[in-house]
């Protein structure tokens, strides 16, 4: 075989390469007209290399932020540097649709690209060269771990039954507004609830019912309480409610609002109607407590004076008394 031949079958050979290699490439002039389209590109575009010959990239793909790669390649052309592209920052350059089975919860081809210059024989830059990346599965994988990562963190401050915070989280909340208490002249109240007879509820109806009125207090907690306040389960039937930004009077009467929801109640389990009520119990912050857990005790006193004074009451905490 001559040199010649050697030489024409090498030349067929990348050729052969450069139109079934697994990445994108995209060959532009100075003026972003496409000279180069291999393989890769005309099956995920649809495009022939014919149809893109020295078509403006950005008429035939007007999803292209052209000042933003602009700005990526004119470092290239001028100080002959790579730049390179993540999908984290900017999901795809092209805009093809992902048809792998295996992450085909992506809508969209996730991609990082490669871009640098070539130059002609006296050193100036006049194509950039763009090689795309597929990287949909790596994408999905990292956006499902996060996502996963996200429910797990969600799951670890609430509450299973209820969809509040649980104790643990509610009160970091609250030694985080009582610290901010301690330094700052704000007023806020805390308020704490309970279901009156709850025993007598699950030793008639079950357990499930029981659940099932402490999913639906929980609710009517969620429709009176604004979109400040933190709510939170605190014990079996207890509820927690921090009242940012509150005074004694006004939490009163927002306590009085969710005691009367409850209270004009009918919960259905099975063929049951079930009726409950509130006692509640809210204490202002003071100056004088030295610690969030005083804060709790204060409240805990006016609930249990609920209860004492005949349940379904609301009970203001005075530290005189």
């Amino acid at each position: 075989m001559s040199q010649a031949q050697v030489d024409v079958s090498e030349v067929h050979w990348l050729m052969d390469m450069f139109q079934t290699v697994d990445v994108g490439l995209v060959v532009l002039n100075c003026d972003y007209r496409i000279q180069v389209w291999n393989g890769f590109m005309e099956n995920h575009s649809g495009l022939t290399p014919r149809q893109v010959r020295d078509r403006y990239l950005f008429d035939l793909f007007s999803e292209i932020d052209e000042d933003w790669l602009r700005r990526k390649c004119d470092p290239v052309i001028l100080l002959k540097n790579r730049a390179f592209t993540i999908w984290e920052q900017r999901p795809y350059i092209f805009k093809f649709r992902n048809y792998r089975p295996i992450t085909g919860s992506a809508e969209y081809m996730y991609q990082n690209s490669t871009i640098f210059p070539l130059s002609d024989a006296r050193g100036q830059v006049t194509h950039l060269c763009f090689i795309i990346y597929d990287v949909t599965d790596v994408a999905v994988s990292r956006i499902e771990l996060e996502s996963m990562n996200g429910r797990l963190k969600q799951l670890t401050k609430t509450d299973f039954l209820t969809q509040l915070f649980n104790r643990g989280h509610w009160e970091e909340n609250l030694i985080q507004e009582f610290k901010r208490l301690q330094r700052y002249s704000h007023t806020s109240t805390l308020l704490m609830c309970d279901i009156d007879h709850f025993k007598r509820i699950n030793d008639t109806y079950g357990h499930a019912a029981g659940d099932v009125v402490i999913q639906a207090i929980a609710d009517a907690v969620r429709q009176t309480l604004r979109a400040t306040d933190i709510a939170g389960r605190y014990g079996g039937e207890e509820y927690a409610v921090l009242l940012v930004d509150t005074a004694l009077d006004d939490a009163a009467v927002l306590a009085e609002r969710l005691r009367q929801s409850v209270e004009a109640m009918l919960i259905n389990y099975n063929e049951h109607k079930i009726k409950v009520t509130l006692s509640l119990g809210i204490a202002q912050y003071s100056s004088e407590m030295k610690e969030h857990r005083q804060w709790i005790e204060a409240s805990d006193k006016a609930l249990y004076r609920s209860k004492a004074n005949g349940r379904n009451q609301v009970t203001r905490y005075h530290a005189d008394e």
